[in-house]
């Protein structure tokens, strides 16, 4: 048996695991990479730790950190009541607004997981405090970031498009982009039909400021959830029969006692009241934003910099934001993208592209290639799998029989669109934003939901790109 094939198999046999016996997937993958690196590959020490994501393991550690200061003094709760006064009290909105502002930042050059790590932490906030599906918000942000993720000035635009020009392809920026856009905007539309969308337009709107909302105020601020059941389990409902109070979670313990609504849905005189506490977190978001967008700094490195000041300002708030880091999903993410790591150095990835390669139907072999990439990046970089893949198409792209500007941005597409996964970067910056959730159950649903994404996306692309022979 090939060390390539015994590595697949060994990660086969992590995921078994996992799922049949609750074991951090994170711990058993570490494991795997020590036992497949040393023994099947050969390699030390420092080669298995080569794959450590230690700037995804500090994206994760910096970006909740901040995440958890602004949790606890209440600036999350400011920024959901400003976004319902921003859509007028419609909760339905907030999904499509987080939709697209994540594709703007993208759009205008921000890296992608540095555009989830800014929206999806305010987004999730939101989604618990008015019992929107976290999957259903998580999914938004993502492929949000990925639908303006190739315009002509992006990052993933510019780098498939210099790729292109290497390979001597003939290209189309706009095509690359449009196809991007158009397949995440129907995804999403999917998305928020099947996960609750449609009843929170049916709920109406909240109170804002006492307004009264609409038809349906209040209805989502007492936890019941998209689908029309309960919020109870993951929305913080608490208290007995009559007279029940109701507390949104993500909402500080400060809030809660000294600011009880007099409605359902109005917001109490605490949360809309900007402390200065709130209003140095709110500069630090802000900062935040600028630094990463607009000097390309390290976002990770930023947020834990900006936290630490907070912290150090204000240490009542801020004591327990640290064992609020969402450590188990850094361990999870981090083992898993070590493994494939250790894949990578092996050639486990170059080998199973080449085999696909060679195969003289170059359809089928197109299809599989869109394949693989969708499986590859759902564990690990998207702008690597391009990398890689689009110049393994070249052969058979030169025979002609397939249209080149199809076919990469079925590549692109194809990478990308997983990114939902709860193992790629901007899977794990949701999983780990998600305040008030059930974490292994969140989880589930994101593999799943990616599961499904992988299985059904690439042969769609495939169909409607690469089949009529665009260029």
């Amino acid at each position: 048996m090939s060390p390539e094939l015994i590595s697949i198999l060994v990660l086969v046999v992590v995921f078994v695991i996992a799922t049949t016996r609750s074991v951090n997937m994170g711990a058993l993958a570490f494991a795997a990479a020590f036992g497949v690196g040393a023994l099947v590959a050969d390699l030390d020490a420092d080669g298995i730790f080569a794959g450590f994501p230690g700037d995804l393991f500090v994206v994760l550690v910096g970006v909740t950190y901040l995440f958890a200061i602004a949790r606890a003094n209440g600036t999350t709760d400011w920024l959901v009541h400003a976004a319902i006064r921003l859509v007028r009290g419609r909760v339905a909105l907030i999904p499509w607004v987080m939709f697209a502002l994540t594709g703007a930042l993208t759009a205008i050059g921000a890296v992608s997981p540095a555009a989830v790590a800014i929206v999806a932490p305010l987004a999730l906030s939101f989604a618990a405090r008015y019992g929107i599906s976290p999957l259903l918000m998580g999914a938004m942000v993502v492929h949000g970031a990925q639908a303006g993720g190739f315009s002509p000035i992006s990052i993933y635009g510019t780098i498939v498009n210099g790729i292109v020009e290497r390979e001597k392809l003939p290209g189309s920026e706009i095509t690359l982009f449009l196809a991007s856009l158009t397949v995440n905007l129907v995804i999403a539309g999917v998305v928020f039909a099947l996960f609750g969308g449609l009843k929170l337009w049916a709920q109406g709107s909240v109170a804002v400021d006492g307004d009264g909302g609409g038809e349906g105020a209040g209805k989502a601020a007492t936890g019941e959830s998209g689908d029309g059941t309960s919020g109870t389990g993951t929305s913080g409902v608490s208290g007995g029969t009559g007279g029940t109070s109701r507390t949104a979670p993500g909402t500080s313990p400060t809030a809660v006692a000294t600011a009880a609504p007099a409605h359902p849905g109005e917001p109490g005189p605490d949360t809309i009241r900007l402390t200065p506490a709130r209003a140095a977190t709110l500069t630090a978001l802000v900062a935040l934003v600028v630094a990463v967008l607009g000097f390309d700094l390290d976002a990770g490195l930023t947020a834990i910099t900006l936290a630490v000041l907070l912290s150090a300002a204000w240490p009542e708030d801020s004591r327990v934001a640290v064992g609020q880091i969402a450590w188990p999903t850094v361990l999870l993410i981090c083992g898993v993208l070590t493994y494939v790591g250790v894949l990578d150095q092996m050639g486990t990835i170059t080998w199973a592209g080449q085999g696909v390669s060679g195969i003289g139907v170059p359809l089928l072999a197109a299809v599989l290639l869109c394949y693989i990439g969708a499986i590859v990046s759902a564990f690990a970089s998207s702008v690597g799998i391009m990398g890689a893949l689009i110049p393994l198409a070249v052969p058979f792209l030169a025979q002609g029989e397939i249209g080149a500007i199809g076919m990469v941005s079925a590549l692109a597409v194809s990478a990308t669109v997983v990114d939902v996964s709860p193992f790629s970067t901007n899977g794990a910056l949701v999983l780990a934003a998600a305040p008030d959730v059930d974490r292994e159950r969140f989880f589930r649903q994101l593999m799943v939901y990616g599961g499904i994404v992988v299985a059904a996306v690439p042969a769609v692309v495939w169909l409607v790109m690469v089949v009529p022979g665009w260029g």
